[in-house]
């Protein structure tokens, strides 16, 4: 992410300049990884900018801090507002918003629950998480490091600390030359990406792992379940062997950063004919004309930005007071 090159961030009511959005260094989430995220993308429409299923977005952040014991100062409403306001803030179109709920004052010790819990929310310049070229696919190894079971780390959770796990399973695939790492859950099924979900392709048939691979149950996958189906493609989640993997016809990831990218090759296993399959490319041409607000089927997953912002579910900033703004 861009970080650098946001400019104004709403930090707990207020919209602040990204210079002045500071958290103390001995901050509760700084040092024990307890907070909770969401990464959502903003598109450009016909009929102005609209985010993909916020509403959705908005109701895992507020389920990932109720695993994480973080009462929300916060109803779903006045969050949608909160995001509405930091994207027109920003006025950046095509944007990728990141909203994060943390503990952030000071306050060393492990089991802390008396600090304030605050939001924040920044909008920046969206970009191909896998490279400028990942919609004509991406290789990807299959990392040493596999993902936790829920016992440990709930899956459900988009959480903070979460992603030290994703972070050492990227950073080992970038070191061999590779875009994306995939990990395999305890067991050795696959599980996921370290930010995507994964979907294979075999027979005409769409296949993912499901809950008890420990994976974190992606919006942008659940619209993928719903759009393959939708065009006529049984779809399957069940328990996938490396071996399914290797064999795919076809393989892609899915996730709010990485939208969708084909999968060529797997640990030097090229996936088909080692582009784009037939079904992945149509999933992906059902997907951007879905998001660009050319599909009216999917119309409702789209929340329109402004100050008579609407969705199918959400209703956007008619619900709380417009945020303060500092200099």
């Amino acid at each position: 992410m861009m970080a650098n090159q946001a400019k104004k961030i709403w930090m707990d009511g207020t919209i602040v300049d990204a210079a002045r959005a500071q958290v103390h260094v001995l901050s509760h989430t700084l040092h024990y990884g307890v907070g909770a995220f969401e990464g959502i993308r903003c598109y450009p429409t016909a009929d102005g900018p609209a985010i993909f299923r916020l509403e959705e977005h908005v109701q895992r952040l507020l389920t990932s801090a109720r695993l994480y014991k973080m009462p929300v100062p916060y109803s779903a409403a006045e969050i949608v507002q909160a995001i509405d306001d930091t994207q027109i803030a920003n006025g950046i179109v095509p944007s990728y918003i990141r909203p994060i709920i943390y503990r952030g004052e000071p306050s060393l010790g492990v089991k802390n629950q008396t600090g304030k819990v605050s939001l924040a929310v920044a909008a920046v310049p969206a970009k191909k998480y896998l490279g400028e070229d990942s919609d004509s696919g991406v290789r990807a190894k299959i990392s040493p490091f596999r993902k936790p079971h829920s016992d440990a780390i709930p899956s459900a959770a988009k959480a903070v600390g979460n992603y030290t796990n994703s972070y050492l399973a990227g950073v080992d695939a970038a070191q061999d030359g590779y875009e994306e790492a995939i990990l395999l859950d305890q067991n050795g099924y696959v599980a996921e990406g370290s930010g995507e979900n994964i979907f294979l392709v075999r027979d005409g048939t769409v296949y993912t792992p499901g809950p008890e691979s420990d994976i974190l149950l992606g919006v942008t996958r659940s619209a993928i379940l719903t759009i393959a189906q939708d065009l006529g493609y049984p779809v399957v989640e069940k328990l996938l062997s490396v071996n399914e993997l290797l064999t795919a016809q076809e393989a892609f990831f899915s996730g709010t950063y990485a939208e969708i990218a084909p999968i060529r090759e797997v640990s030097h296993y090229v996936v088909g004919d080692g582009t784009a399959g037939p079904i992945t490319r149509e999933i992906m041409q059902t997907f951007y004309r879905t998001v660009t607000g050319k599909e009216a089927k999917y119309a409702k997953w789209l929340h329109r930005v402004g100050p008579t912002a609407t969705a199918g579910s959400v209703g956007g900033s008619r619900h709380a007071a417009p945020s303060k703004s500092t200099a």
